[in-house]
C-alpha cells in the first residue's frame, strides 16, 4: 500500500525536477496518514541508484517555537484554548522555516536543520540547539530535492466572513458529531487569531515547486464523521510505536484529546487545492505552481485514485 503511494509520490517528484535547481517539495497529510514515513521513504529512495539525488527533509514539526516561546504565547492568549500547546498555526517559527528554505535552496551554505524533541519539558517540548549537533546539510554542491512535510502545511488563511459561515456551518455539524464541546475546542475570536498568524506562513508556502497532498476519501455514515478516520489513524500510529518503544506513549484517551486540538485547523483552513480566499494582497495569496499531486486513501491507505492541480 505504502509503495503505490511512493512510486506515485517518486514520479511527481522526478517529473518536476529541473537539472541545477533545487525542487522544494510539499507533503502533507492528516495525522497518522503515514506522511513522515513516506518523506524519508522517498528520501531513501532519491538518493539511491539510479537516481542518486541530493536530498533533505525537515518537518513544519522542526521549526515549532522554543518552550519559553509556546508557553509566552499561551500566557499571553490565557483563553485561547488552541494555542495551550503546540500544533496550530501562530506555534510555528515563520521566520526560521523561511530562513532554512532560503538557505537550502541557494545551496552556497552548509545548512543544520532545525530539531524538536517532544519529551522535553514533560511531552510539552523544545527546540534543540543548531550547533553542530544535528543533521547537517553540505552545501555546496546544491541540493536536488528540498522536502517539507507537515500536517497543517499548505493551510489557507480564508476570510472573516467565511470563518463565521464555517462556524455556523461544517464546524458546528462536525463538532456535534465528534462530541467536542464548544468551551473545549475555542472561541470563534480563538479561530480568528489563529487566521491571522496563518497569513505569515505563506511567505513558507510561497516556497514550494510542487506540492504532494495524503486526503482520506471513505464513505462516511450517516451521524459518523469524516475526521473519525484521523483518530484511527493517530491511534494505530500511537499503539505501533508503544508496541515497538516497551509501551511507552499515550493512553488512548490521550491520544484522542491530542488530535482534537486539530480538527478546527482542518475545518477552517485545510481547504489546500483551492485558490486562496480573504484578502487577495500579494503577500497573502500563496502562488500556483499547479504541480500539485493529491493521492486519495481508503482506510488502509491505499491508493484509491489520484489527481494533478
Amino acid at each position: 500500500m505504502m509503495s503505490d503511494s511512493l512510486d506515485l509520490i517518486a514520479n511527481h517528484v522526478l517529473a518536476n525536477l529541473t537539472p541545477g535547481k533545487p525542487l522544494c517539495v510539499a507533503v502533507q497529510g492528516p495525522q497518522g496518514s503515514g506522511k513522515t514515513f513516506l518523506s524519508g521513504c522517498l528520501q531513501t529512495y532519491l538518493e539511491a541508484p539510479p537516481h542518486s539525488l541530493r536530498v533533505a527533509v525537515f518537518s513544519i514539526d522542526d521549526i515549532y517555537l522554543p518552550h519559553e516561546g509556546l508557553r509566552s504565547l499561551a500566557n499571553s492568549h490565557p483563553q485561547n484554548v488552541l494555542w495551550k500547546g503546540r500544533g496550530q498555526p501562530g506555534t510555528h517559527d515563520v521566520n526560521l522555516g523561511v530562513e532554512i528554505l532560503c538557505a537550502l535552496k541557494s545551496g552556497a551554505r552548509p545548512v543544520e536543520l532545525p530539531r524538536f524533541d517532544k519529551s522535553l519539558f514533560d511531552g510539552e517540548g523544545d527546540r534543540l540547539p543548531i550547533d553542530g549537533s544535528g543533521t547537517v546539510v553540505k552545501q555546496p554542491p546544491p541540493l536536488d530535492v528540498i522536502i517539507f512535510e507537515g500536517w497543517c502545511v499548505g493551510f489557507r488563511p480564508i476570510s472573516n466572513d467565511e470563518i463565521v459561515h464555517r462556524w455556523n456551518g461544517v464546524w458546528k455539524t462536525e463538532r456535534e458529531k465528534l462530541g467536542l464541546r464548544e468551551e473545549q475546542m475555542g472561541r470563534l475570536v480563538d479561530v480568528q487569531a489563529v487566521n491571522e498568524k496563518l497569513k505569515d506562513y505563506v511567505r513558507i508556502w510561497n516556497h514550494f515547486d510542487a506540492f504532494v497532498q495524503l486526503k482520506p476519501t471513505l464513505p462516511v455514515s450517516e451521524g459518523a464523521s469524516q475526521f473519525d478516520i484521523v483518530y484511527k489513524w493517530r491511534l494505530e500510529q500511537e499503539h505501533y510505536m508503544k508496541a515497538h518503544n516497551g509501551g511507552r506513549g499515550m493512553t488512548d484517551a490521550a491520544v484522542r484529546s491530542f488530535v482534537d486540538r486539530y480538527i478546527p485547523g482542518y475545518i477552517f483552513f485545510g481547504d489546500i487545492l483551492s485558490p486562496a480566499t480573504g484578502d487577495k494582497d500579494a503577500d497573502e495569496a500563496p502562488k500556483r505552481t499547479r504541480k500539485g499531486l493529491t493521492l486519495f486513501l481508503d482506510e488502509t491507505r491505499a491508493v484509491i485514485r489520484t489527481a494533478l492541480f
